[in-house]
């Protein structure tokens, strides 16, 4: 009768080791997916070489002789 006892406490005793295990992995991965999309929305849109020209020509920054010249280095 002692048998029976002790193997179904020390069964329990591993289940809920596991079970705490599986909670912290659940709220670890929840964290973490919740800091990636806050690190992702916090960073500025990268342009490209091509769209900084650009918006330079547009705003009257450069001449289209040198905007040319400089789109010709960039392709």
């Amino acid at each position: 009768m002692m048998g029976g006892f002790g193997g179904n406490s020390w069964g329990m005793g591993w289940w809920w080791i596991i079970g705490l295990i599986i909670v912290f992995a659940v709220v670890w991965i929840v964290v973490k997916g919740m800091n990636q999309n806050n690190n992702s929305s916090n960073q500025p849109e990268r342009k490209s070489s091509l769209d900084v020209l650009k918006d330079r020509y547009a705003r009257g920054e450069i001449n289209k002789q040198e905007f040319e010249e400089r789109k010709k280095d960039i392709e």
